[in-house]
């Protein structure tokens, strides 16, 4: 592993616990109870995206809460940089990861699969 590629670990770690503790300070107490499954940062550490857990969410909730992360942004942000001392915070970009959910329908499908008759010679 590249001393690069250690670096941007280290940030993707430091934020999955900063960003968080960021979000549990917002006044809004609905958005105290989403989790961060992973942070991914880019190559050069400008940006990063931050993959929330789905949990039972309609699309309705989803959209607000990304709504409400998009206005929040600028104080996550500020949370990180002034909570770790940086000069600069990667951008933030959230979304909802819908691998599990995904996962669950392909496995669903092979149970499905497994259970009709095959065309057996």
């Amino acid at each position: 592993m590249t001393p690069a590629q250690i670096k941007q670990k280290r940030t993707d770690a430091i934020l999955q616990e900063l960003i968080p503790e960021a979000i549990s300070q917002l006044n809004d107490s609905r958005m105290h109870e989403l989790d961060v499954i992973e942070v991914k940062c880019a190559r050069g550490r400008s940006d990063a995206k931050v993959y929330l857990d789905p949990h039972n969410y309609t699309d309705q909730e989803r959209r607000d809460f990304l709504k409400q992360l998009r206005k929040a942004r600028p104080i996550i942000e500020d949370h990180c940089l002034k909570d770790q001392g940086w000069f600069r915070c990667p951008k933030l970009a959230f979304e909802f990861d819908d691998q599990l959910e995904k996962s669950k329908s392909i496995e669903d499908l092979f149970k499905q699969i497994e259970k009709e008759p095959g065309d057996e010679s």
